[in-house]
Parts: C-alpha cells; sequence; structure tokens
C-alpha cells in the first residue's frame, strides 16, 4: 500500500522501525499487545484479515504507515490510523496501550517508559528504574494493606459481636413489651370502672375556676416555650450571618450599610472598632440578659407534663382532708387489695366501692365527694407509668431494630458492618489558625484557634455522591459526603467531602477549600484495608 504524501521527515525516519513487510509472525509486528499476538498471522497466501473483518489485505501492507483497516488494526507501529492502539512493551515494569496517534510525533510519552513509541534513540528506556519504584512503593502499600487489614479484621469482629447484642436486646425487649402491655391492659381496667363511678363528680370538679385557670396558663406556658425555642434558632442564626458578614466584607468598598452594621455588630459584642469613624462614634452594648434559671428547661418541661386532673384532686384532698373513721375503713379496704392476685383486682375495686357508698349512706361513715376521687387519681397515675413504661420500651426496642437494619446496610455501615466501630469516631486536622473536624457519620466543624468560633460545616449526607461508584465497592466507601452546613454570606450552604484511603490510622492528612465553603478533607482508615484478593482491578503487571 502506498505511503501518504504528507509523511514528514521524523516519521520517515522511523519508518523503517514500523516496517514488517515480509514478516511470517506476530512476534515481529511492532505495537501488538501480547494478547492479540495470535491474531497477527499472515495466511498461507500471505494475506491478512482486519480484525473487525471488513477486508483481506497483503500480509506486506501490515504497519506499512498507511491506513487499510476501518479498525486502524493493520497499523498497531504505526500513527496512520486515528483510531488505532498501539502497545509499549516496557520491559521492567508494566506494559501498557496507548493511542496510536501518540505515536513517532517526537514527544516521550509518561506511559511508554521504553521509549518504543518513538524512533530509537529519541526516548531513553527508563523502566528498569521506574519499574524498582513502582515495586518498592507497591510492597510498602502491600505492607500496609496487610496491617491495616488486622486492625479491619477486629471492625469485622466488633460488628458480629454488635448483631449478637442486637438480636438478644431485641428479643428480651419483645418480651418485655409483652408484658408491659398486659399490665397497661390491667391499669386501663381498673381505671376505666373508677371514672365510670367518678365521672359526674370529677366534671364538676373541672368546672372550677382553678382548674380553668390553670389550663389556661399550662397551654400559655406551652406556646411561650416554643415561640421562645423558635426566636433562640432565629437568634442564632442572625449572629452567624453576622459573623460572616464582619469577617468577609471589604471595607474598601463604600456600602455605607454594610459598613454601618458591621460596625454596630462590634459593638455589641463589645470588640473595639479601632476605624477613625469608630472612634468618634463609640460603641454599642448588648443588652443585659435577664437571669434565666439553670434549670429553665427542665422546669418547663415538668409544668408541660403536669397531668392537671391528677392536680387538682390532689390540691382538693391537702384542702379538704379526710375522717378518722373514713381513713380507718379505707385503710382495711386497702390492705386487702395489697394481698389479692392481680386477676382479681377489677371486682374487688367494685366491690370496695360499693361497701364505702353502702356504709356512707347508713352513716357509718360521712358521705365525701373525694373518696373515688382518690382513688381515680391512684389508678390514672398507675396507668401512665404502665403506658409510659411501654412506650420507653417500645421505643428502645425499635431503635434496636433500626440499629440493627443499618449494621449490615451497605449505604450505612457496609455489607460486613466493618464501618459500625467507626461510627462517631471523631478526626480533627489542626491548620494553624483553624482546627478542621469530622466525626464520622456525625457532623464536621471549623473551630477558630484564635477565638475559639464554632462553625457548622454540615452533616452526614451519603457515602461518595459520584453516581458511577457501585454501592458496597472500595470507590463507593472511598468518599463520604457532609452537607446542610451554616450557609456562607452570599454564597452556599458549607459542606465537607471527606476522600479516604487505606492507612494504618484514623485521621486526616490534608483539608483544603477548592471552592467558596466547599471542603476537601483527605484522610485515611484501616476501615479500606481490603485483602489484596479482594480488590483485584482485572490488571495484569508485566515484569
Amino acid at each position: 500500500m502506498k505511503l501518504s504524501g504528507s509523511v514528514n521527515v521524523l516519521a520517515a525516519a522511523a519508518l523503517p522501525l514500523f516496517l514488517s513487510t515480509g514478516a511470517t509472525s506476530a512476534s515481529s509486528i511492532k505495537g501488538v499487545d501480547p494478547s492479540k499476538a495470535n491474531l497477527y498471522v499472515p495466511s498461507s497466501s500471505q494475506t491478512w484479515k482486519c480484525l473487525d473483518g471488513s477486508k483481506e489485505i497483503p500480509w506486506s501492507a501490515v504497519n506499512d504507515d498507511y491506513c487499510d483497516c476501518n479498525d486502524g488494526s493493520d497499523e498497531p507501529g504505526t500513527s496512520a490510523c486515528p483510531n488505532g492502539t498501539f502497545y509499549c512493551v516496557n520491559k521492567g515494569h508494566i506494559g501498557v496501550n496507548i493511542r496510536s496517534s501518540r505515536v513517532g510525533d517526537g514527544l516521550c510519552e509518561p506511559e511508554c517508559c521504553d521509549g518504543s513509541d518513538e524512533p530509537s534513540g529519541i526516548c531513553p528506556d527508563q523502566c528498569e528504574s521506574i519499574g524498582a519504584t513502582y515495586r518498592a512503593e507497591r510492597e510498602r502499600t502491600a505492607k500496609v494493606r496487610k496491617t491495616g487489614g488486622k486492625i479491619r479484621s477486629t471492625y469485622l469482629a466488633h460488628a458480629q459481636k454488635e448483631k449478637k447484642r442486637l438480636e438478644e436486646s431485641i428479643k428480651a425487649l419483645e418480651l418485655e413489651v409483652k408484658q408491659k402491655k398486659v399490665e397497661v391492659e390491667r391499669t386501663q381496667e381498673t381505671l376505666n370502672q373508677l371514672e365510670s363511678m367518678d365521672a359526674a363528680a370529677l366534671e364538676h370538679k373541672k368546672q372550677s375556676p382553678l382548674f380553668i385557670h390553670l389550663t389556661s396558663s399550662k397551654s400559655l406556658i406551652s406556646s411561650l416555650h416554643s415561640k421562645n425555642k423558635e426566636l433562640e434558632t432565629q437568634i442564632d442564626s442572625l449572629k452567624a450571618l453576622l459573623d460572616d458578614l464582619e469577617k468577609g466584607y471589604n471595607p474598601n468598598y463604600v456600602d455605607m450599610a454594610v459598613i454601618n452594621t458591621v460596625k454596630a455588630w462590634k459593638g455589641m459584642k463589645g470588640v473595639k472598632d479601632e476605624s477613625p469613624e469608630g472612634e468618634t462614634k463609640g460603641n454599642e452594648e448588648l443588652p443585659e440578659e435577664e437571669d434565666v434559671p439553670e434549670n429553665y428547661e427542665s422546669e418547663v418541661h415538668n409544668i408541660e407534663g403536669t397531668d392537671l386532673i391528677t392536680l387538682l384532686l390532689d390540691h382538693e384532698k391537702h384542702v379538704t382532708g379526710s375522717t378518722t373513721q373514713q381513713d380507718d375503713v379505707k385503710a382495711l379496704l386497702f390492705s386487702v387489695a395489697d394481698y389479692l392476685p392481680d386477676s382479681f383486682l377489677p371486682a374487688y375495686e367494685s366491690l370496695k366501692e360499693y361497701i364505702i357508698n353502702t356504709l356512707s349512706l347508713m352513716g357509718v361513715i360521712p358521705k365525701t365527694s373525694s373518696s373515688t376521687s382518690a382513688e381515680t387519681s391512684r389508678a390514672r397515675t398507675a396507668h401512665n407509668a404502665a403506658e409510659s413504661a411501654l412506650i420507653e420500651t417500645e421505643t428502645k426496642l425499635n431503635e434496636d431494630k433500626k440499629a440493627l437494619d443499618k449494621l449490615f446496610a451497605v449505604e450505612w455501615y457496609g455489607k460486613d458492618g466493618e464501618w459500625k466501630k467507626l461510627d462517631g469516631t471523631c478526626l480533627s486536622k489542626d491548620t494553624g489558625e483553624y482546627t478542621y473536624s469530622v466525626c464520622l457519620f456525625g457532623s464536621a466543624s471549623q473551630k477558630s484557634n484564635k477565638n475559639g468560633a464554632n462553625m457548622n460545616l454540615g452533616s452526614f449526607q451519603s457515602w461518595t455522591k459520584d453516581s458511577s461508584a457501585v454501592p458496597g465497592s472500595l470507590e463507593y466507601y472511598s468518599q463520604q459526603y457532609y452537607g446542610g452546613g451554616t450557609k456562607c454570606w452570599n454564597g452556599p450552604e458549607r459542606s465537607v467531602t471527606l476522600d479516604l484511603s487505606c492507612g494504618l490510622e484514623n485521621e486526616i492528612t490534608e483539608v483544603s477549600e477548592p471552592e467558596k465553603c466547599e471542603y476537601r478533607f483527605v484522610g485515611t482508615t484501616p476501615a479500606l484495608c481490603v485483602p489484596e484478593q479482594e480488590n483485584k482491578s482485572g490488571g495484569k503487571d508485566e515484569l
């Protein structure tokens, strides 16, 4: 086949190296991948068929620097076919395929350390030294992987122990839930009987001004507490925005609204404004906050959780008291209840109420409107306690079931649970001005080493954002994403991408900010030190 008229001097000089006219085997065909050597054999009539089967050409046309085949397979050793590939043998290192367009272009390709992509003498053969360095690094990496793998095995053992613990806990809690449901049903039955006898009297008491006032006050306290929490959240957000504005604004940019806002904010924090304008205007101070009890939240919580009906009945008992005669009768009846089986209690409560009412009608004991109310109050307290205990146990049961589901979930702690051991493990890196931290599966933060101010950089959202990564693969677990952090001034919400690799320590080695308020942490962990046989890439080293 004829040569292109545009062959340059360099290509012409290299041509004898690439031609294989008269060759009888693939061993003399330059640029052929050894795995395809059997495809480069001439027929008995000294012809050869393109690998795509499109045409048959003379064997002498292979590597003649003219592209005959549509797939470029007839020119593995030249740059004649733009869609062809050239194989660099790289003896002493790793063989590799490159694009044919990079052959004979006068540039020493780093992938071809043997210089075979260019005519002899242009590119030195560096494969021995490069291969030695590569092998030494691979040996070092293998040692780290082996030692890290032993640490990782303890993570796997921890996951199995956690699985056993959760399964045993779930089994015990399920039994406990059944028992507490029986107790709730029993106390409910007792309460229902007492309430049916006491409903009319109780309704009358609930119309009292005291009860109405208590109900209204409790509702008002709950509303004020909710509003106070909302305002606290808004104030914290406003402070963060003002801090961002103070750090990021340009004092040389004449925007009086921004400048005055920053000065006012500094004054409110008690920071001296050293600018000329600040000296004349002085600094404002933050208004003094009224003292709030340390146990404010718990006191409000107690008020919100108070059973007003029980409180009303206890108040009535305190005010009215009870007669000694009635107390003696009730004490006798109540002491009997202590020795009865639970199954007899509902019938006994009915009988007890009948006896008390009968004695009241006969004048043996005085009539009282609070006789059943006090019992109802006690029954209600017992029932509420039983329900609370049931809810608490059911909550713990659901939490343990969710924890077991997450333990071996691919999107959480991995199919072997290797990441569970690191849940909540906090890593940090001091960069001088700031200390950056991330608590795995929790949140990331930035702390000023100057004033201790903390900035929320986001909470755990998912493993890698790369949709091409296969869930459960090493690539998938090599990156975590933390998002939803404090919003930047005139920018996005802060976020962190944590890139991880195999290492003997759980640590952050590098912190950067590639984009505004988008941080990149680089770190290592033994959790990624997977045994070599589990991490084969399918490649082949040719040494």
